[in-house]
């Protein structure tokens, strides 16, 4: 009920109690009862408004990134650093040279990455399965190379404004550790990987891996 009608209701339930009562003593509980009939009527009228008035939340729809990674389906020269100790104060880097071939799979909700780079340290053959998850929204990504056979923890994140951020938590020589992987810089023709470590909990990180992709095909 709106606070219009209630209030033309209220007038003619005065008019109806004056006509029925004609001595005075009657008017004093009838003006209680009016004020009472009025107080509940005005608070029913604006319930209805004070409802209406407030707005319903709004959630946001999560972004759909089954094809954040299409941008890097192909074949690509690849230039990787590697700090050579991780964790040890170290500042020794090496680096390699190589190829990174990527490929669709699941129509882009999944991809496989064969990684192959040679250097003065030595060889990396590595290889990374990319799985997108559709009901968090997210990507895992899941590395081995030829040495191990095995997977390692994945790292799993999403990309935002362009740049993609995956952390996970394992264990580095016997320490557990935090393992964040940023990838940014993308274009149509290239793009950068970094991974680093930290040790204390994520209060200061160590970059340990860092390669520049440049398309070839």
């Amino acid at each position: 009920m709106s606070i219009v009608p209630s209030l033309i209701f209220l007038f003619m339930e005065k008019r109806h109690v004056s006509f029925l009562c004609t001595k005075k003593s009657c008017f004093k509980p009838a003006g209680q009862y009016l004020r009472i009939i009025c107080l509940s009527l005005l608070i029913v009228g604006l319930i209805p408004h004070t409802v209406l008035a407030q707005k319903t939340p709004q959630t946001s729809k999560p972004r759909d990134g089954q094809h954040d990674f299409d941008f890097n389906i192909g074949t690509w020269k690849t230039h990787l650093k590697r700090l050579r100790y991780a964790l040890t104060d170290s500042s020794t880097w090496v680096e390699y040279e190589g190829t990174t071939i990527v490929r669709k799979v699941w129509d882009g909700r999944a991809n496989l990455v064969e990684l192959d780079v040679k250097g003065p340290a030595g060889q990396i053959t590595g290889l990374s399965l990319r799985l997108y998850n559709p009901e968090s929204h997210q990507w895992s990504l899941n590395f081995s190379n030829i040495n191990s056979g095995t997977m390692a923890v994945p790292t799993i994140g999403e990309f935002k404004n362009g740049r993609g951020e995956f952390f996970n938590q394992e264990t580095f020589n016997g320490r557990a550790i935090l393992v964040k992987f940023i990838i940014s810089e993308v274009t149509k023709d290239s793009c950068r990987f970094e991974q680093s470590f930290s040790a204390d909990g994520g209060h200061t990180w160590e970059v340990n891996w860092i390669a520049t992709d440049t398309r070839v095909n």
